[in-house]
């Protein structure tokens, strides 16, 4: 593997098509890498936020389940369900609480589901760490979304 200068970004993954809003188009499957592909073929700035995302998620939840679903990973606990997905747009990052409602504070962009509550992350917004992971802890102790 080729060493790179610290504090570079990674090297361009292989081309892969966008979808409408500038979501990678990734095929279904359980495990780690399908979620990987996805996250290396986020365009832009999203990569390092989904990178830090799928991060702090893993360290929020050990041994998550992960899988890509209709083009979004997706995040579980157990035999739960799923608890969260990521999805790219054009201008934001959509994360997907299934049972957000029930979190606390819930996130804060509502949803016709009465369920599931969005966090949507902005290229020239900070990401509130300690409340993400917050919501991730709760949301994974929830039951989850069976898809």
């Amino acid at each position: 593997m080729p060493s790179r200068t610290p504090g570079t970004s990674p090297p361009d993954p292989p081309a892969v098509r966008l979808l409408a809003g500038g979501n990678p188009q990734i095929a279904k499957g359980e495990g780690d890498t399908p979620v990987q592909a996805y996250i290396a073929a986020m365009p832009g700035w999203k990569r390092a936020v989904g990178t830090r995302l799928d991060a702090l998620i893993r360290d929020a939840v050990p041994g998550v389940r992960t899988a890509v679903k209709w083009n979004s990973p997706l995040y579980g606990a157990g035999g739960q369900g799923w608890f969260l997905s990521l999805h790219c747009f054009r201008g934001y990052i959509k994360v997907a609480f299934f049972r957000g409602a029930a979190l606390t504070p819930p996130p804060p962009e509502p949803s016709r589901s009465g369920d599931t509550r969005y966090l949507h992350i902005r290229e020239d917004a900070a990401l509130d760490e300690a409340r993400f992971v917050a919501w991730v802890v709760q949301a994974s102790g929830l039951p989850g979304e069976r898809m």
